[in-house]
């Protein structure tokens, strides 16, 4: 099983690695001391027993409990005491101890995992056929590597999920005994010469039902069969786990100043593509890069609030918001470590604000490979494409990622980005269409609003690119075509000029 970080105050527990750590710098604490925080931090409140606590620390051995007093008072000496200025570590009178942290419904702070972890089961045989076993166990390994690509939740490995191979236990119970907040689970059924997948993600705590969707393949084309579940499974569950976690932050530790929620609560207003937002989320990372300076995550996600904001032309947030993004950049590459997702953010931040076009092309090729099945990574390489490369090459990427992701909540991204190679390329009618499905995913992503204002003055549609016009200003009063300009990547003039004399056909101010 995956042993889950757990998070409180300045802390972080990492018991995989036996390391407590404090604002990321290791504090010095006995292996039995460890073993007594990871017990306590378990309990998530509760109270355990001397007996209990004693039975962990010195497994089946005779101890004095002045042992445990000792190691109680050696840990607490360490841990300091919270900011509410109470004991880390609650005594319970001739019971034992707890710690000592309320519950979010009781107004407090929660312990919790760093991030969110996942387990494969072995997929159920409908049939008993042991062709189709062997075919459902060759889809679970697989779905194991490509997601196990992806840094933003952890996957258990196989040998763990498969001891479940055969059974059909209560899927809480699993999730309790790997220690993982959300399960994959799926069945094979055979119908003469087809074979349907189906696959449903569960929230491990609860047991709801997150996302389902089934698969339909011929029983001869069984490799491309299982490609094809794989590529789409990988690419789905993140944003499904990512937007639950969400959710989960929000309701159940709203206040919290964790790294994790508040990359949480960040990501979840940049994604509004709303400009207030978009600076209150920059705050938030800010703060939590203060805790910790060298947080790729974080590093990449405030690149990408102050690269958002330059790209819309909205106002800055600081004396060089260029300056300050391209520096975020740069040390979220330093620490990436592999992070397909931070590598994307970063390397776009480098091509729309630093314009260091080489170094940010083969940043975003390098993401790509890293995991092909990110959606937001397949977005990001397109749009070094698109400004950098081969349109068809951008085009091949952002339809990839609208066919594994119809509907989804960045659908506009990939949407917006076929519309604009459209542009480029004067077919007018074309780009039109592609803006218009773009902006029934997310109203308030400024470049749908700039494509669909110039592909209507193109084709000589004065009226609806006023009122598009009109809509751009009510989310974004400043814009002017110098503003848009400056925050795109200018290698190739071309790629920019029928956008921006669109735009100027349609009357929006030179700035």
């Amino acid at each position: 099983m995956v042993e889950p970080l757990y998070a409180f105050g300045d802390f972080v527990l990492d018991p995989g690695r036996s390391l407590l750590q404090r604002n990321g710098k290791a504090v010095v604490v006995g292996h039995r001391g460890l073993a007594l925080l990871q017990a306590l931090l378990e309990a998530r409140g509760k109270v355990l027993s001397k007996a209990d606590l004693i039975e962990r620390c010195w497994p089946n051995t005779v101890v004095e409990e002045s042992n445990l007093t000792v190691q109680i008072a050696a840990l607490r000496k360490v841990l300091g005491t919270a900011p509410d200025g109470r004991e880390w570590i609650a005594t319970i009178p001739r019971t034992g101890y707890r710690f000592a942290i309320a519950s979010a419904g009781e107004g407090g702070m929660a312990v919790m995992p760093v991030r969110p972890t996942l387990a494969v089961l072995p997929f159920t045989n409908l049939e008993g056929s042991p062709d189709q076993g062997y075919f459902a166990d060759g889809v679970v390994n697989d779905l194991i590597t490509a997601l196990s690509r992806f840094k933003s939740f952890a996957v258990v490995a196989r040998h763990c999920s498969f001891g479940y191979n055969g059974s059909l236990p209560d899927v809480r119970l699993v999730a309790k005994e790997l220690g993982v907040g959300y399960l994959l689970e799926g069945s094979v059924r055979r119908s003469g010469d087809r074979l349907r997948i189906a696959t449903q993600l569960v929230d491990g705590g609860s047991g709801i039902h997150l996302w389902a969707q089934s698969f339909d393949g011929l029983v001869g084309d069984l490799f491309d069969f299982q490609d094809r579940i794989t590529e789409s499974v990988a690419t789905l569950i993140e944003p499904h786990i990512q937007t639950a976690e969400i959710e989960r932050s929000r309701l159940a530790r709203s206040g919290s100043i964790a790294t994790y929620d508040i990359y949480l609560r960040a990501l979840a207003k940049i994604s509004t593509e709303c400009e207030t937002d978009n600076a209150e989320a920059y705050a938030l990372l800010m703060k939590g890069l203060e805790a910790e300076p060298d947080n790729a995550l974080l590093l990449a996600h405030a690149a990408w609030a102050l690269e958002h904001r330059h790209t819309m032309g909205w106002a800055p947030l600081g004396r060089d918001d260029v300056g300050d993004c391209a520096a975020l950049a740069r040390r979220g590459l330093e620490h990436a470590a592999g992070d397909a997702m931070v590598m994307a953010h970063c390397g776009v931040a480098l091509l729309q604000t630093a314009k260091d076009y080489d170094w940010a092309v083969a940043v975003l090729q390098s993401a790509a490979e890293a995991n092909p099945n990110n959606l937001m990574v397949l977005v990001r390489a397109g749009l070094a494409h698109l400004h950098c490369g081969s349109l068809d090459e951008a085009l091949a990427h952002f339809h990839r990622a609208n066919r594994l992701s119809p509907g989804d909540r960045g659908a506009h991204f990939s949407l917006c980005g076929i519309a604009d190679v459209h542009l480029i390329r004067g077919e007018y009618a074309e780009a039109k269409s592609w803006a218009a499905r773009a902006l029934a995913s997310n109203p308030n992503f400024d470049p749908t609003l700039w494509v669909l204002i110039a592909a209507n003055a193109h084709l000589g549609r004065i009226e609806e690119a006023h009122s598009y016009l009109r809509a751009l200003k009510r989310i974004t009063p400043a814009v002017t075509i110098a503003r848009i300009e400056a925050g795109q990547p200018a290698k190739d003039p071309t790629r920019m000029a029928a956008l921006l004399e669109g735009l100027r056909k349609a009357g929006l101010e030179e700035g």
